[in-house]
């Protein structure tokens, strides 16, 4: 693969295998940081910022300055660490716009307080389809690439590398699930043609691994990869055969351990509901719904 004009350093949650990242100039200080995690212990309720942490050391070594945290999407197998990190590093929250009807649906399955408005102004930003912006020597350009969820977002940086959230895997796990509220298969694909079609040395970093026995964990890939062996949606596998595979698949799978506990406090952008009168937060879990 080509040196790209900026560089990335991959951090590992290995319980719920996701990547974050930090992506920051080649000559210059600043700095983004995108899928930050927040360890989340359902067993006793709590949190930790272990990866957090890391996240802010790695920060400080290289005296980065981080204007945004992006979230590619609502995560389900996850809490955010986002508010933790912009707290700690005066930076701002960026989200899809989209990101309305999630907080929407979730807002109806949780019963959640009628304070809590699916406006998305819980979010500092709330970038479309199409949207520019810069930091520094990097320019990025917001992909929307739902399916998977309708918020989902693909961070284009400098034209040289995509951050796809959700939206793909390695080539040998494949692609996203589609059955969350929202979700499309149809959709997912078409949304996986688009980024396919940019030219084929663009590398493609993944929020998550799942690797099969024998394998590491990785998360960098590139088009001409994705096209050549992704096991779901390479070459010449057409929309409905991709189709017929994901939504037969997907009726196999269980939920994500973390759904409940993540999407409402994602759809926060990762702050926790208010506590009630005794001065202590709480989860809900709704029986039946999900």
């Amino acid at each position: 693969m080509n040196k790209t004009s900026f560089q990335v350093q991959a951090f590992l949650d290995n319980d719920s295998e996701t990547f974050s990242y930090v992506v920051y100039e080649n000559d210059g200080n600043l700095a983004v940081i995108i899928d930050p995690v927040l360890e989340f212990d359902a067993k006793s309720g709590r949190t930790s910022t272990v990866g957090a942490e890391a996240i802010l050391a790695f920060v400080k070594s290289k005296n980065l300055t981080v204007p945004w945290i992006l979230e590619t999407h609502a995560h389900a197998d996850h809490l955010s660490a986002a508010p933790y990190l912009r707290d700690n590093l005066n930076a701002k929250i960026g989200i899809g716009s989209q990101i309305t009807q999630v907080q929407k649906t979730f807002k109806a399955i949780f019963n959640l307080e009628k304070e809590f408005l699916p406006n998305g102004s819980h979010f500092d930003a709330l970038f479309d389809d199409g949207d520019e912006f810069t930091v520094g020597s990097l320019t990025f350009k917001v992909i929307h690439t739902p399916g998977h969820t309708p918020a989902d977002l693909t961070y284009l940086v400098n034209n040289e590398a995509m951050f796809v959230g959700d939206t793909l895997f390695m080539p040998d796990v494949g692609t996203a699930r589609c059955d969350f509220p929202g979700g499309s298969a149809h959709t997912l694909y078409q949304s996986i043609t688009a980024l396919l079609s940019y030219p084929t040395d663009t590398k493609i970093y993944i929020c998550h691994d799942y690797p099969p026995e024998g394998r590491e964990h990785e998360y960098v890939t590139t088009v001409a990869e994705q096209r050549s062996k992704n096991k779901h949606v390479r070459d010449g596998i057409s929309e409905a055969e991709f189709v017929r595979m994901r939504e037969e698949r997907d009726a196999t799978l269980s939920m994500p351990k973390l759904i409940l506990p993540a999407i409402q406090v994602n759809i926060r952008a990762g702050k926790m509901p208010p506590a009630e009168d005794n001065g202590t937060i709480y989860l809900k879990i709704p029986l039946n719904q999900l």
